[in-house]
């Protein structure tokens, strides 16, 4: 077991408290020091500039799948060169009609060298099991979709 803390610090920014002007921007402070500006979606009321919950939480999936990915390939002897995923992440409502991140789609392209270079049916089975095992997958009600990129 390992616990994990960070602080999230929002301040009221104007002099009234109103749905449509209150700031969404916040700070949220990890304990290794990085300090992370966050707001909500464009379409709710955010700053675009800064990343929302919706895109962290496709982040922390996707860098979850991405090093348990290379734990598996490193344990297996496979030398990984690169490793690249374009994710997306969908928020809308869900069965019960409640606003979600129904699903999030990785689609990461690997490029491996030396005397073993994995085809297609090794590299689905090593994200498979990288999913399996990774932390954050086995978290969330997300559907999650890894298409590896070949």
């Amino acid at each position: 077991m390992s616990e994990h803390h960070l602080t999230l610090d929002w301040r009221r920014a104007t002099s009234d408290f109103n749905y449509d002007t209150f700031e969404r921007t916040h700070a949220i402070h990890f304990s290794g020091g990085t300090r992370l500006e966050v707001s909500s979606a464009p379409d709710y009321l955010g700053n675009k500039a800064y990343t929302n919950p919706e895109e962290l939480l496709g982040a922390a999936l996707a860098s979850c799948h991405m090093l348990t990915f290379l734990a598996i390939a490193a344990k297996s002897r496979l030398v990984v060169d690169h490793y690249e995923d374009q994710v997306t992440a969908i928020l809308e409502k869900n069965a019960q009609g409640q606003m979600a991140v129904t699903r999030i789609m990785l689609k990461p392209r690997v490029t491996f060298s030396g005397t073993s270079i994995p085809g297609p049916d090794k590299l689905r089975a090593l994200h498979d099991k990288a999913h399996q095992y990774c932390f954050i997958a086995n978290s969330v009600r997300s559907e999650v979709s890894i298409e590896p990129q070949i």
